[in-house]
């Protein structure tokens, strides 16, 4: 069996997520699809992985992306998670996870309303729904509370888990809100406050084209295998959020190829990619919190040394903000309140590597700007170098 090693792994992730300026994007959606799909729980989270990838970072050019030439999309999809693709992969992503999570979702809210016991029910969420919609389609853009302000049953509120310790009373703006949205009825549009702000507006939007699921799949693992391969058959089961039998026949569905990992592990790549990458010039990299090329695999062993991942992740498994050389997570960084960028080392890079990551947070600060940057999901150190 081929085998690919470690030091190849890190060529090519330093090469195929555009991290060594050499390899640099020119425009938002092709980072996204040299990623495959962005993490978007934290807002800031996408703007920095963007730009980290950019021969020229800057906000501006990432709102264009998402709320002009809308060739940027936000999904709520893999692992019921939301993520960031582009335009032109959205549709393969919703049939592929999205309209999964979309029907869930739905089947969860009805059991709810059912249990709260005042004879909501399916018809009452569809009339709340056309009315939300309408609603959008008039002003052309919304936020929550503009639209609880005019849809009067987006006021309603609920018992969720009655007679239970978990009972609590709650509104179902948000919900009906977050179900038109995974369904691809409407969209996110610019937030409230600044690119660092959650609290977005809402636009109409029409349903992505439909397609079977197992192609879409094969698709998505297609692109996985290209932007993350070699990767083990768990990574792609974790990433995805799919049951073993759907990773496996999408794996069978695109032609993957076994390799043998270092460790003795059996992975996978994408058809014809058995050759080795080019290496790339020596590269740093400070990337946030969630970012793809630490989110990306399940077993993160050939990036991050196993004794360093207790200050870099957070309780619930989140990576925070981190310090790369050359394909390895050596440090993380954080910025205080005062917008100084700061970071620590966990392994020795040696001087010019030392000279690469200031380079990097100069550059880092220079866009960034007067914008102050709080991690959702906070780690040890994250939390150490802020204090």
């Amino acid at each position: 069996m081929h085998r690919i090693d470690d030091e190849q792994r890190r060529i090519r992730l330093g090469r195929r997520h555009l991290l060594a300026p050499s390899v640099r994007a020119s425009s938002a959606p092709a980072v996204a699809d040299a990623v495959v799909a962005l993490h978007s729980t934290d807002a800031a989270t996408l703007h920095l992985s963007v730009c980290a990838r950019l021969s020229e970072p800057g906000i501006a050019l990432m709102e264009r992306a998402l709320y002009d030439e809308v060739s940027l999309v936000r999904l709520l999809s893999m692992r019921n998670t939301l993520f960031t693709v582009s335009s032109g992969f959205a549709p393969f992503v919703d049939a592929a996870n999205a309209r999964a999570v979309a029907a869930k979702e739905r089947r969860t809210f009805l059991k709810h309303l059912e249990a709260d016991g005042k004879g909501l029910d399916a018809r009452w969420l569809a009339d709340a729904e056309q009315e939300t919609v309408a609603v959008l389609a008039e002003r052309g853009r919304a936020s929550g509370s503009e639209l609880s302000a005019a849809v009067p049953a987006l006021r309603t509120k609920i018992t969720v888990f009655p007679g239970t310790r978990q009972e609590t009373v709650q509104g179902v703006a948000s919900r009906v809100i977050r179900l038109l949205a995974a369904e691809g009825r409407i969209r996110r549009d610019r937030p409230r406050g600044s690119w660092t702000s959650s609290q977005f507006r809402w636009t109409a939007s029409d349903p992505w084209p439909s397609s079977p699921t197992a192609t879409a799949q094969a698709e998505v693992a297609r692109r996985w295998l290209h932007a993350y391969g070699p990767g083990t058959e768990a990574d792609l089961k974790w990433w995805t959020g799919w049951g073993l039998r759907e990773t496996r026949t999408a794996l069978a569905a695109v032609g993957a190829e076994e390799v043998l990992l270092d460790g003795g592990a059996a992975g996978w790549i994408a058809p014809g990619d058995l050759g080795p990458e080019p290496p790339v010039e020596p590269w740093a990299a400070l990337l946030p919190s969630l970012d793809p090329s630490a989110m990306g695999w399940a077993d993160r062993g050939f990036q991050l040394q196993a004794d360093h991942r207790a200050a870099l992740f957070d309780r619930a498994g989140n990576i925070g903000p981190t310090v790369w050389w050359n394909g390895r997570i050596v440090g993380g960084w954080a910025q205080r309140a005062d917008g100084e960028i700061v970071w620590r080392l966990l392994s020795d890079v040696g001087q010019d590597g030392s000279a690469l990551i200031e380079s990097e947070a100069s550059r880092l600060t220079a866009w960034v700007g007067d914008t102050r940057i709080t991690p959702r999901f906070r780690t040890p150190m994250e939390r150490e170098l802020t204090a």
